[in-house]
Parts: C-alpha cells; sequence; structure tokens
C-alpha cells in the first residue's frame, strides 16, 4: 500500500439500520454529531435505509421500504390523468 494516503482516524461506529432498528458496530471515518448507546457504551451513529438485515438479497424477502414517500409524490402526480 501506498503510504500517506490512508485517513488514520479510525474508530468504532455505531450503524444503524432504519428500517429494522439493527445496529451493528464496525471500524469507519465516517463524520457525525449524532450518538447511540450500545451495551453501555456511547458510539457516533450512521444511520443507514438498508443494511445486510433488511436487503432482499441478504434475506431472501422481498420488502417495500418506502422511507421518501416516493409512492405518495407518484400517485399525487398522477392522479390528475385518472378519469
Amino acid at each position: 500500500m501506498k503510504k500517506g494516503i490512508h485517513p488514520e482516524n479510525y474508530r468504532l461506529v455505531a450503524f444503524k439500520d432504519m428500517s429494522n432498528e439493527d445496529v451493528f458496530i464496525t471500524k469507519s471515518t465516517a463524520e457525525t454529531k449524532e450518538t447511540l448507546e450500545v451495551d453501555g457504551v456511547e458510539y457516533p451513529v450512521i444511520k443507514l435505509e438498508i443494511s445486510r438485515t433488511s436487503h432482499p438479497y441478504y434475506t431472501g424477502k422481498s420488502k417495500l421500504v418506502d422511507t421518501a414517500g416516493r409512492i405518495d409524490k407518484f400517485k399525487n402526480k398522477y392522479a390528475k390523468f385518472k378519469k
């Protein structure tokens, strides 16, 4: 590996899947201002829309996650064409 191109500030971070509330701890350099307590220890938290515990490829289940309201936006946009 080349010297001096990799970040030095790796630390333990909690990643939280917002679709199923799963939390896992791993090292990261991602910046965040929020924290989360896990097993009595406070970690910086990164919120995810989807992770290995909710992705259909890994779970084998098809699941609709509409956190941004995309379906409602679509229905409202095309409601005027409804007869």
